[in-house]
């Protein structure tokens, strides 16, 4: 009986957490689209810089003075590492779903990630196609047979990017990081978003140690992780802070000109002042200047036939602590 009742109560909570994302979905669908599609156009980029690529001597660099060579046999340490903190993300984003203490929407966190990925990914591609630097990894060193590409026969070759041992053994495609403009990007995320304090201090911890593991694996010449450093939280800052004042148009006059185009009906007819009512709640006597964040319902209960019960329209600030 114990299981049965609690796997209802967790139906009825992904039911109502589907409509609601579901709604704000509608509204952002075209933009996250994009972002995954960019996805595709950067791993391109990628490849298209491979056939630039020329091997030679690899670089002085004082990360590899500093770091010992961990050695071919185990470079899968760095990409282990990666994979989790990737992984790790993904489930923590879509645990409203699941759990009851919700403290942003799930498509609203993607929105912004991606959002981010794209503005790093497009400075990455401008760094590494006008300036390609000889690649420290071992399959991309004099003497490899991967580290040149020959002319592509077919347009497949190039647009199919010889997946995936394309995109696993790419080279030229260095300034910078790809792996950390990820690792960043979440882990900002997770910094203004999440709950636990020690999972956000473990996560920066996490981002220095990968960090030491790329130019130790010889993936990346150190400054490819120090621009990345940089340049992603930068990049995070102005994206965010213009998000933010989307955001804080859309909440307090409804007009403006959003990043993407809101839709004035729904299917139901609701107007788009409504529609953002029930996502975001009603804002009266709210500052705000001091309380733009994504909000999430204080009292929001589930009635017996299982439809949500919004109750009093007073909303609980999301921080970011």
């Amino acid at each position: 009986m114990y299981i049965a009742r609690e796997t209802s109560k967790i139906w009825r909570r992904v039911t109502v957490e589907y409509s609601l994302e579901w709604l704000l979905l509608k509204e952002r669908w075209n933009f996250l689209l994009f972002g995954l599609f960019f996805q595709y156009l950067h791993g391109l980029a990628a490849r298209a810089v491979h056939y630039l690529h020329r091997p030679g001597p690899v670089l002085q660099d004082i990360g590899f003075m500093f770091l010992p060579e961990l050695g071919l046999d185990k470079a899968y340490i760095s990409e282990t590492l990666f994979s989790f903190i990737f992984g790790s993300f993904v489930l923590w984003t879509f645990h409203p779903f699941i759990f009851h203490a919700k403290r942003f929407y799930t498509v609203l966190v993607w929105y912004r990630c991606l959002a981010i990925l794209v503005v790093s990914q497009c400075l990455r591609i401008a760094s590494f196609m006008v300036t390609q630097l000889p690649g420290p990894n071992y399959h991309c060193r004099e003497g490899s047979k991967m580290a040149s590409l020959p002319t592509p026969k077919h347009f497949s070759e190039v647009v199919l990017l010889n997946f995936p041992y394309g995109v696993v053994y790419g080279c030229g495609d260095l300034i910078f990081s790809s792996h950390m403009i990820f690792t960043l990007v979440f882990v900002r995320t997770y910094q203004k978003f999440g709950s636990k304090r020690w999972i956000k201090q473990l996560a920066w911890i996490l981002a220095v140690v990968l960090s030491l593991l790329i130019v130790a694996s010889r993936k990346h010449y150190t400054v490819d992780v120090v621009v990345a450093w940089y340049t992603v939280n930068l990049v995070y800052y102005f994206v965010d802070k213009r998000l933010h004042e989307v955001d804080f148009s859309e909440r307090n006059s409804g007009g403006g000109l959003p990043l993407l185009p809101l839709s004035t009906k729904d299917k139901d007819g609701q107007s788009k002042e409504e529609l953002h009512k029930l996502i975001n709640g009603n804002g009266a006597g709210i500052d705000a200047a001091s309380d733009w964040r994504q909000r999430t319902l204080a009292n929001g209960k589930l009635l017996d036939d299982g439809t949500p019960n919004f109750g009093s329209p007073i909303l609980s600030d999301m921080n970011g602590n």
